[in-house]
């Protein structure tokens, strides 16, 4: 079938609905009552936090799109206002649930014993304490806001959290002003007291008349901003790119509000007062009974005395040999190591950075940064290696969203201990993720070279599921002080002989991939699992190899622009979404008639990925450590208890054990395999040790004789 044939705005699904779908699936796992009651408020939780990210960067792309006259955006020809009208539509009708959930999930923990109230519905006592908290620990704190002719009504940061007042003088009850005052994000969103939370809004509204003497409120509610946070970063311009990163941050404070959340206790007269200075569209304000401000959660999710209501704690493994005490150095000079996190432990690759800064025959480190955390113990390390003298070289991503100042701060501090940083390709966002260790043995040069699907930050490894290689072979070392070459100089589209590059070289090896599966017809058989499928080219070869005969299997976490099942298009494709304990984030592709046939890569099935930033696809060759990899992919193609199957209709379809078979939890098994593989190899350790201490007492008593 003709590529025109299969390029129809009705064979694609729109990506801003189907990351809409996406969260819907988060939520689910929040409305699930086989999760623990502290898990499914996390999920609420981590729901509410995507949410405000979406629309701080992808609603405001939409409007600015739409406010520039762009008819078009996507294979799916919605235009911006279309978009924007099945958004709004979209979550406007999702509200009910959300709500109904966090209502809910409120109840049964009050039935267990830890409460979320309001101020008026605590006891006396408490009341009292409510009190004493705050004339203690708020009144310093807490500025009260008027609002008049002399008074203008104050600029308002992305994502701040205001309590609006309704104030009625005490001296002249038709005299009423309206009045407000920030809640600080310095400020816990509850106080708790022996379990039970108390909103700190409500008991900040209680006490009005000592913000504001001689008023007392007659109706108060919270309310929220979202303010377009895209940065828009003129490269060619800058002289100095930290500069224009550190302004960027500043003007991000200030973007056009393109949403308004208010509280539903707020009155009409108080919501006329709020609007008056806050204008959006009508249907860009949405009214919650819920807090707006989901990061407050959290503090709920932390009650070390509810630790049953959560998942059951996992300790990551570290299997042999990396579990030795041998040096890291040592063990890959004979072989390579790949890591599946969360199930084995982070820990070995922090190691192998630590061991560089420490070695005194380590010369060069170098390094790509993303997303690494406040405190980093990676960063730390390279600071130590290059006060040490080694040469450290470190390109710090400045452009990696809502990370750009903890970046900025840790690309300063390594040039100030002296390591050459690079803080980015001009034009390119650099998303790959790989370090290089050089080390001098005699009169030799020994390389060794660290790749994965997942940022270096010990954090997120814990609970983001990736793919991690190191490996000391010349195919790939060679590779690597090429790709840091490049990035360190003017040449940035230098291809690579053994690791594929974005955006030169694995867009096309992924096509090649494709169509080399469609040659084979019936034979053929892909799996891709990947957080993202956007690229109109990609899923096109998709259709062309499924109209081949060719079986396909994606598991794609989010955004899945591709339609499975449609005659004549897509019937041999199926695609599934996990979504539970872990956030999938590994990306692995698998081709059955390629040599290699598995390959895993920091870059996702989008254009920015494959076409707008540096990645890196890694191909494996080593068939047991393939065979890891694959084993990963059969498993989680096999999940029913946690995947969802993506429909024709763009709809998804939570999927459950059919009658006589067992639940497939992918995670749960990984997890239990993880486990029993570690214990089966300590086994045969100790085993192992207990015949040599045998032999070596079976031979002093026979020399003793």
């Amino acid at each position: 079938m003709s590529q025109n044939t299969l390029n129809k705005a009705k064979n694609f699904i729109n990506r801003e609905l189907s990351w809409l779908r996406f969260n819907t699936r988060v939520l689910s796992e929040a409305q699930d009552k086989n999760n623990p009651l502290l898990e499914r408020l996390k999920f609420l939780a981590i729901y509410r936090t995507n949410l405000d990210e979406f629309y701080m960067v992808r609603v405001a792309g939409l409007k600015r799109l739409y406010s520039e006259g762009i008819i078009e955006s996507g294979a799916d020809r919605l235009t911006p206002k279309e978009q924007l009208e099945e958004i709004r539509n979209y979550l406007q009708k999702e509200q009910e649930y959300v709500e109904s959930c966090y209502t809910e999930i409120k109840k049964e923990l009050q039935n267990i014993g830890l409460s979320i109230k309001t101020y008026k519905e605590v006891n006396k006592e408490q009341k009292q304490k409510l009190q004493e908290y705050f004339l203690n620990h708020l009144y310093p704190i807490v500025v009260p806001i008027a609002v008049d002719a002399t008074h203008p009504f104050p600029h308002l940061n992305n994502l701040t959290y205001v309590l609006a007042l309704k104030l009625q003088s005490l001296d002249d009850p038709n005299e009423i002003k309206f009045g407000m005052t920030r809640i600080s994000r310095m400020l816990p969103g509850f106080i708790n007291l022996d379990d039970t939370y108390i909103y700190t809004d409500s008991v900040v509204a209680e006490f009005t008349s000592e913000l504001f003497p001689g008023f007392k409120a007659l109706n108060w509610g919270a309310f929220r901003v979202t303010r377009n946070a895209d940065m828009e970063i003129e490269e060619e311009e800058a002289d100095d790119f930290m500069v224009l990163m550190t302004e960027g941050l500043k003007s991000r404070r200030k973007g056009e509000i393109i949403r308004l959340e208010i509280s539903k206790s707020v009155d009409e007269e108080l919501k006329g007062f709020i609007t008056q200075y806050i204008r959006v569209s009508a249907e860009d304000i949405y009214e919650y009974e819920l807090p707006m401000n989901s990061n407050i959660l959290w503090e709920i999710v932390g009650n070390k005395n509810f630790a049953n209501l959560t998942f059951p704690n996992y300790s990551a493994k570290i299997l042999p040999p990396l579990d030795s005490k041998a040096n890291i150095f040592s063990v890959l000079d004979t072989r390579d190591i790949l890591s599946y996190q969360p199930y084995e432990s982070f820990d070995p690759i922090v190691n192998f950075i630590q061991s560089a800064a420490k070695d005194p025959d380590v010369f060069s480190i170098r390094m790509t940064l993303y997303r690494v955390g406040k405190n980093s113990p990676i960063v730390k390390s390279l600071i130590e290696a290059a006060e040490n003298g080694k040469q450290v070289t470190a390109l710090v991503e400045l452009k990696a969203r809502f990370d750009e100042e903890n970046n900025l701060n840790w690309a300063k501090a390594l040039e100030s201990a002296g390591a050459h940083v690079i803080y980015g390709v001009p034009g390119l966002k650099v998303h790959a993720k790989i370090a290089l260790v050089i080390k001098s043995i005699g009169r030799e040069l020994r390389e060794y070279v660290h790749l994965s699907t997942g940022n270096y930050n010990p954090s997120t490894a814990k609970i983001y599921t990736d793919i991690s290689y190191m490996t000391s072979k010349k195919e790939f070392t060679q590779d690597a002080t090429k790709f840091f070459h490049n990035l360190s100089g003017f040449s940035h589209k230098s291809k690579l002989e053994t690791l594929l590059a974005a955006p030169m070289q694995i867009k096309p090896k992924i096509l090649e991939l494709i169509n080399n599966e469609t040659n084979k017809g019936n034979e053929g058989r892909i799996i891709l699992k990947a957080n993202s499928i956007v690229d109109t080219d990609v899923i096109l070869a998709l259709y062309q190899a499924s109209n081949a005969g060719v079986k396909i299997d994606l598991i794609i976490r989010g955004i899945c622009c591709l339609k499975p099942n449609i005659k004549g298009v897509s019937e041999n494709i199926r695609v599934i979404s996990i979504v539970g304990k872990y956030l999938e984030h590994a990306r692995i592709y698998y081709f059955k008639h390629a040599k290699p046939q598995i390959y895993f890569a920091s870059a996702d099935l989008m254009p920015r990925n494959l076409e707008r930033r540096v990645e890196l696809m890694t191909p494996i060759f080593q068939q047991d450590l393939a065979d890891k990899l694959f084993g990963i992919l059969k498993i989680q193609s096999e999940d029913n208890a946690k995947s969802h199957e993506l429909q024709s209709n763009g709809e998804y379809k939570k999927l459950s054990p059919n009658t006589g078979e067992k639940p497939i939890n992918s995670q749960k098994i990984l997890e239990d395999y993880t486990n029993s593989t570690y214990i089966s190899l300590k086994r045969e350790e100790e085993e192992v040790k207990a015949k040599k201490l045998s032999r070596q007492m079976f031979k002093r008593n026979f020399d003793e004789s």
